[in-house]
């Protein structure tokens, strides 16, 4: 890329994550003809259902139309969340106040659970709960946070707090928001670490991965499922799509309920330990209250910035996005404006109509999807537990088990809405911050 202000000379459209990780290939010995259960999906969810499957003594096989990793689970950011999009009085609204209440408490359970599960399998992922700092946008949505706070579940009284707007660099080095809210517990993590350590104990635990096998359809004749896959066929009696942001044509009814979003990340060339000290004093992740979403931290080792957003309503190529994130980037922090990009990625996240994860079964088909771009901890989360109700566990129940996986009319799984939607929440976006202005 030689001198160009916007690229490094090292640039290239590959994750950051995967310079020290590189996504493995793994060479097995081909798709078994039978097996108890099949996993459709290599990601965090269905590595998480297959160890607590193969562990059980379940014979588990993980298929992916890819390379093991490929997708959002090794591309993701590395915040680590409790993965609920709606607030409290959007939950009440529309679940009643005792599901509510049991929804936000499962999120903090999976965000529990994973730190738990990560120091119990010892697994070197960089994991640190650095909490996470949430910014206004505008005076508005600080007010906003500020009336949530009041109503957080008892319990939870230090778990979060605001700062305000002349507080605010304390926590971050810019002027571009109205303060924010601190949520102590939400951490941070190498996802690309995190996935190969997860993939280490699923062969361990001997289950059969297969990479670059597509299923491409499936049969039921009483208790078996024969699932047809581009490297063979193979008879299980339980079959889980855990596919999310990737969910295909096999599942229809699945398809018609996750809404692909391509998410879009940037890593900086390093930065001066001085200025990242500035910027970040406090070593949080970062996002803020956008409709349209941005998010971004230090790398762990703090020497770049990576940087993220949904810039671009359809997939396309990681070159064209860097030039829209960098410059969101330039205007939160102007002293970032002459450093150049070095790294550039996409994967893809499943949203729900709801903007709730949900697990479950239909015409016994197992799946657990639809975590909103926050699914480090849930997907894992709810994949350990739809192994657990697989096995007929008591404690694999969760507080998502039963609320309908919503649909829409005339929606079959390519979001022809997402062009409009995303231009009217960025107008609505930029409407708040010119009032706070104003």
């Amino acid at each position: 890329m030689g001198e160009s202000p916007l690229f490094a000379s090292d640039f290239a459209p590959t994750c950051y994550w995967h310079d020290a990780v590189p996504a493995r290939d793994i060479a097995g010995d081909g798709l078994p003809a039978i097996a108890d259960v099949l996993v459709i999906g290599s990601g965090y969810t269905g590595l998480n259902a297959a160890l607590e499957l193969a562990r059980a003594g379940r014979a588990t096989v993980v298929i992916d139309a890819e390379a093991a990793g490929w997708g959002c689970s090794t591309r993701n950011g590395g915040q680590v969340s409790t993965g609920i999009k709606p607030d409290v009085d959007e939950l009440v609204a529309s679940h009643g106040e005792t599901r509510a209440r049991a929804i936000l408490a499962e999120g903090r359970r999976s965000l529990e659970w994973l730190g738990d599960f990560i120091a119990a399998e010892r697994i070197d992922c960089c994991f640190r709960v650095c909490g996470r700092f949430h910014a206004a946008h505008s005076q508005a949505a600080y007010d906003k946070l500020a009336r949530e706070l009041d109503r957080r579940p008892a319990g939870w009284e230090g778990d979060r707090f605001l700062v305000p707007r002349k507080r605010q660099k304390s926590e971050l080095g810019t002027d571009a928001y109205y303060g924010g809210i601190v949520l102590a517990r939400h951490a941070a993590l190498d996802p690309a670490r995190f996935y190969n350590g997860m993939l280490d104990r699923v062969l361990t635990a001997d289950v059969t991965v297969v990479p670059h096998c597509k299923a491409t359809g499936l049969a039921k004749d009483g208790r078996t499922i024969a699932v047809v896959t581009t490297r063979g066929t193979i008879a299980v009696s339980t079959v889980i799509v855990a596919t999310n942001g990737y969910t295909g044509t096999l599942s229809p009814w699945l398809r018609r309920r996750v809404i692909p979003i391509g998410s879009y990340m940037i890593a900086t060339e390093p930065i001066a330990p001085h200025l990242m000290a500035q910027l970040f004093p406090t070593d949080r992740v970062v996002t803020d209250t956008r409709r349209v979403v941005f998010y971004y931290r230090p790398s762990p080792d703090r020497t770049r910035v990576l940087f993220g957003g949904r810039v671009s309503a359809s997939e396309t190529d990681p070159r064209k996005t860097v030039a829209p994130l960098k410059a969101e980037m330039a205007r939160l922090f102007p002293e970032l404006a002459a450093v150049r990009v070095s790294r550039s990625w996409m994967g893809f996240v499943a949203y729900t109509f709801d903007k709730l994860p949900h697990i479950g079964g239909k015409d016994g088909i197992h799946f657990a999807m639809g975590y909103c771009g926050s699914g480090i901890a849930m997907a894992s989360y709810l994949g350990m537990r739809l192994g657990q109700q697989i096995l007929g566990k008591s404690e694999g129940r969760t507080a998502f088990d039963e609320i309908t996986f919503e649909s829409r009319p005339y929606y079959f799984g390519r979001p022809w809405f997402l062009s409009p939607t995303i231009a009217f929440y960025r107008w609505l976006d930029r409407r708040g911050t010119e009032r706070s202005e104003g």
